[in-house]
């Protein structure tokens, strides 16, 4: 092969190399083409981007589309999922989207600072108060879900559900095997995974491909051990980071880890519940989004699969809302207007949460269509204190938020507990503005 052939085939090696490396880091290229090839241009076109893939949380959304296009048949749905889990891939699709001036109609974002401080503040969407007044929604969603949405008096998003995160799902099969009593404290907690572990099972399945799962089970640990006080104190600056309390949970945290799949660094949150289902593992701690993953692979909630709090964190509801909001300059503005106002409805929100896994916010939704553990989820947020979830955008904003990952996911590494205590202080410190 003489040189210039040679140095051709290098150039396209070299050039296809870097196509994957953009695809693979930034996958809103390909959809952004996709969709603005087919569909962006369409008058008849409503784009939807969301990250629901997985069993259950794909179906819901199906049923949400089914009742838009019976009630506007000549309205064609882009559904644009962005892969990743919780959103992580998709924040950065959506600014690439929208700083290109062709955002899509709507897309899902979580209640609370991940709203406000990304999107609100920075002037991308349009205020839905007008929809609240006229659709009389003020009165039907509960307080603490409104202030989420909310930025100087104008409301920004139309929540769709509510997920409760401080959770453990269980194989009801190997607990039954075994006669394994449901633990109520940390150290009840621990005992079981000894237990489990003793009879030659994986006590705790983990995936953390994405990491955010492992943040998670950290969360839930925060909770369990501070409680809720304390861990909201976590964000205001009364609770200290670098404190004794704190030590003691992250030498929880890493002995929990030692329980868990060898492997979890590989696998998605739906690929570690899949464990659970099969029995390769006993438990998860993930939030109820997992429900309707259980029931879309057709299982049955207490015969087949069993809940509880995550041990220590009886009373407290650890809360994320699932919304979707108005982008500044859209191209089917009416046909989002109409898709908004089915997720702020009764029959919209009926007709999904059942299917997702969550609840609905709004206090007159039929309860008659919800599952033997969504029935206690609505009983436990009007009577537990309510907390809202780090992961989920619910209590941080997402700079604060990677910054903790980063030094949990370095903390898994080096084990240096001292040294992460002190750079979790010295974070929170940066975003509340403290200076020492």
């Amino acid at each position: 092969m003489n040189k210039p052939i040679i140095a051709v085939f290098i150039a396209i090696l070299l050039i296809l190399f870097i196509f994957l490396f953009l695809v693979l880091n930034n996958p809103g290229i390909l959809l952004k083409s996709r969709i603005s090839s087919e569909n962006y241009n369409n008058p008849n076109s409503l784009e939807i981007l969301n990250w629901w893939t997985a069993g259950g949380e794909a179906e819901a959304l199906n049923e949400l589309y089914k009742l838009y296009r019976k009630e506007n048949p000549g309205v064609d749905i882009v559904n644009a999922t962005i892969v990743g889990g919780a959103g992580v891939k998709a924040h950065s699709v959506l600014l690439t989207r929208i700083k290109g001036n062709s955002p899509p109609d709507s897309f899902q974002i979580h209640a609370g600072p991940e709203l406000i401080n990304k999107w609100v503040e920075p002037g991308l969407l349009e205020p839905l108060t007008f929809l609240y007044k006229e659709d009389g929604w003020i009165n039907q969603f509960p307080t603490d879900i409104i202030e989420r949405v909310t930025y100087k008096g104008e409301i920004y998003a139309v929540p769709l559900n509510i997920h409760r995160g401080n959770l453990v799902w269980f194989n009801s099969i190997i607990f039954q095997r075994f006669n394994i009593p449901i633990p109520k404290t940390s150290k009840e907690f621990l005992n079981t995974m000894e237990v489990l572990a003793d009879k030659g099972i994986t006590p705790l399945a983990l995936g953390d491909k994405n990491i955010w799962p492992t943040i998670r089970l950290l969360e839930n640990i925060l909770i369990a051990n501070l409680g809720s006080e304390n861990y909201s104190g976590l964000w205001n600056g009364t609770t200290s980071w670098d404190s004794k309390e704190m030590e003691t949970v992250l030498i929880n945290f890493l002995e929990i880890l030692k329980y868990t799949n060898s492997d979890h660094s590989a696998l998605t949150w739906d690929e570690a519940v899949q464990y659970v289902i099969d029995g390769k593992c006993a438990m998860i701690s993930i939030g109820d989004f997992a429900e309707g993953y259980f029931r879309a692979e057709g299982l049955t909630l207490e015969e087949d699969i069993g809940w509880f709090v995550y041990p220590g964190s009886q009373g407290v509801f650890s809360m994320f809302s699932d919304t979707f909001v108005l982008p500044k300059n859209v191209k089917h503005r009416d046909n989002a207007i109409l898709w908004l106002q089915l997720l702020g409805s009764q029959k919209g929100q009926d007709v999904f949460n059942p299917i997702k896994g969550s609840i609905s916010p709004r206090m007159d939704s039929d309860i008659r269509y919800y599952d033997v553990y969504l029935k206690s989820a609505y009983k436990s947020y009007f009577t537990d204190k309510i907390v809202g979830s780090f992961v989920h955008g619910a209590a941080i904003n997402a700079e604060w938020e990677m910054q903790i990952t980063e030094i949990t996911r370095n903390l898994m590494i080096d084990q240096d507990i001292p040294g992460a205590l002190q750079l979790l202080q010295t974070t929170a410190d940066k975003h509340l503005g403290i200076e020492k």
